[in-house]
């Protein structure tokens, strides 16, 4: 009878879920008030919905219901005017979840504070956790804002400000493992574990940290589609075997990978709207010049737009990239990167003849350096 009971008791959430998925989200910003309005945007489904309600002496509401837990997006919008990319827009996560979820602050939305219902309290200690690394990554931001274009483009300042937010960005990361350790059973964890894989995330440093949490999240929804992510990380993971995949070139020409057995390949994913990836260009063209006639080449993988192939081409032009391109104009959902588990770029893969993948992520002078190492190349 205990037994039962307990398992009567383990189950009341899931009744009372089922039966009432009726949220309420109340804000108070001292402060802020009309012609202020507040947001509030979350998936329903695969559309984005977006509600909306005016602020009157700092106090904001929202109601509704949801079928699960949902990350949504609370906005601010102090002017009431709507959202403009010349005006940031102050922005907070929330948890939608059966309950009244409060949110408060003495001022704005960064100093707020989460409580009422569970998974907001839990994201509430995490967010406590982070805030002064996230105050130290808000700084270097300023820093980077306040720089001349000539500081911008000095190696040196470049360098500086690379090596300062990866300390920053360790910071948090060891502050998202502690958390994740130390609360397994909460589905925040699993946001936690999300964002602590960054945009480079490293299968043998995740999977036993995913293995730690409860079953409960593991086996959620949210939980079987990461177990799916984490088996794409462990498929294109260092020493297995690349995905073999096939896309069209700039010519529409059908290439493979498995054109490229028996050399070195860099299979680079890019593209001509990503910044980044252009500053790095430079240093791909380096290495490729460098080290083309000791059994090492590139294939460029492009997540252009759709009807962007002209931008696509100009670009490649522009930069001299004169190895193989390839690219569906597909953007993010570009098979060849969803298959390789890309949510970020620029991101690269190292393959060896055997068709092994020997290295990850490699860039800058670290790229003419493993390159070398590999083909025995000076």
């Amino acid at each position: 009878m205990k037994f039962q009971s307990t398992v009567l008791l383990l189950a009341c959430p899931l009744l009372v879920w089922a039966q009432n998925g009726s949220y309420t989200v109340n804000g108070k910003l001292n402060g802020v008030s009309a012609p202020a309005k507040a947001y509030l945007r979350y998936g329903a489904g695969p559309a984005m919905k977006l509600d909306s309600s005016q602020i009157q002496n700092g106090t904001f509401s929202f109601k509704g219901t949801v079928d699960k837990p949902t990350q949504a997006t609370i906005l601010i919008d102090r002017v009431g005017t709507g959202f403009s990319n010349r005006r940031p827009t102050a922005s907070e996560m929330i948890y939608l979840e059966p309950g009244t979820i409060m949110i408060t602050s003495p001022d704005s939305l960064d100093n707020a504070v989460l409580s009422g219902t569970p998974l907001n309290t839990d994201y509430q200690k995490l967010r406590v956790a982070l805030k002064p690394s996230i105050k130290k990554m808000a700084l270097l931001m300023s820093d980077y804002q306040k720089a001349t274009p000539q500081q911008r483009t000095d190696k040196t300042f470049r360098e500086s400000l690379d090596n300062q937010y990866e300390v920053i960005e360790a910071e948090q990361r060891q502050v998202r493992a502690d958390f994740i350790k130390a609360n397994p059973n909460s589905p925040v964890s699993l946001y936690a574990l999300q964002r602590y894989g960054g945009y480079a995330p490293d299968y043998a440093d995740l999977k036993p940290k995913f293995d730690g949490l409860s079953e409960a999240v593991r086996t959620s929804a949210d939980g079987q589609a990461y177990a799916k992510t984490l088996t794409t990380l462990k498929a294109t993971s260092v020493g297995a075997i690349a995905p073999d995949f096939t896309q069209a070139d700039t010519l529409g020409k059908a290439v493979s990978l498995r054109d490229f057995r028996g050399k070195y390949v860099l299979v680079d994913f890019w593209a001509s709207w990503c910044g980044p990836c252009r500053q790095e260009n430079p240093n791909v063209v380096k290495a490729y010049n460098q080290y083309k006639d000791k059994n090492f080449t590139v294939l460029g993988v492009s997540l252009d737009r759709p009807g962007a192939k002209d931008a696509w081409i100009n670009a490649i032009h522009k930069d001299n990239l004169t190895w193989t391109q390839v690219s569906d104009l597909k953007f993010w959902d570009n098979e060849v990167a969803r298959q390789y588990g890309i949510r970020s770029i620029p991101q690269n893969f190292l393959i060896g003849p055997d068709g092994t993948i020997v290295a990850k992520n490699i860039r800058g002078e670290a790229l003419s350096k493993k390159i070398a190492e590999v083909t025995g190349g000076n």
